[in-house]
């Protein structure tokens, strides 16, 4: 669950280019400088500024208001999710305080939905895969030889997010995924193990 929360807000923090959370900085551009061939990002150097082009995998200012606007007008089911709504600011466009629950349901439900018209489909493709990968791995019920697959299919799904990011995008969290298909195939559906059920527990004791 950590692990899926911390992919998530790589991805959202980068994509919706949030200040002082985006993997899209000054040092991640020298990064790409220096490990990769991308031309269209690298620094642009003008006088005693440096400019860093805007990515494609980055929203504009206006796709990034309209997705707070989405996300703060969505409603859902008692039980099925906090109410974002309230932890997100669009005067500042940021989200605060996302649960790790919220972040699982955003994972899996909304990512898909969030960026389907305002992403490259190369780039689209690629989340969507990736979402798909941990909404299998949390399915409450499992195929021995689909799970094999994804063991092997999810290696090339990171392969595709590398080719997209940047290398600082990649810390050893964003390599655990590779492991968890082998986890689930071991030790079964995953809502048995997670620590969904304790923390809301020791959230009610606390109250």
């Amino acid at each position: 669950m950590h692990i899926e929360k911390n992919v998530f807000e790589n991805i959202f923090n980068t994509v919706m280019d949030v200040k002082g959370k985006t993997k899209d900085n000054i040092k991640a551009r020298l990064d790409v400088a220096l490990f990769c061939n991308r031309k269209n990002m690298k620094l642009v150097c003008d006088g005693l500024r440096v400019a860093t082009p805007r990515a494609s995998f980055v929203l504009e200012k206006n796709a990034q208001l309209l997705v707070y606007k989405w996300l703060k007008s969505l409603c859902f089911p008692d039980g099925y999710a906090s109410n974002i709504s309230r932890l997100i600011n669009t005067e500042e466009c940021r989200l605060y305080g996302m649960k790790s629950h919220d972040s699982h349901m955003f994972m899996q439900t909304l990512i898909p939905l969030v960026f389907r018209d305002l992403l490259p489909k190369g780039i689209w493709d690629a989340l969507i895969e990736i979402s798909h990968s941990f909404r299998d791995i949390c399915s409450s019920k499992l195929n021995v030889d689909h799970i094999e697959r994804l063991e092997t299919n999810i290696m090339e799904k990171i392969c595709k997010l590398e080719m997209i990011f940047p290398p600082l995008f990649f810390d050893s969290m964003k390599h655990l995924p590779v492991h968890l298909p082998f986890e689930v195939k071991v030790g079964g559906p995953v809502q048995y193990r997670w620590m969904y059920p304790f923390e809301r527990l020791d959230i009610t004791v606390a109250m």
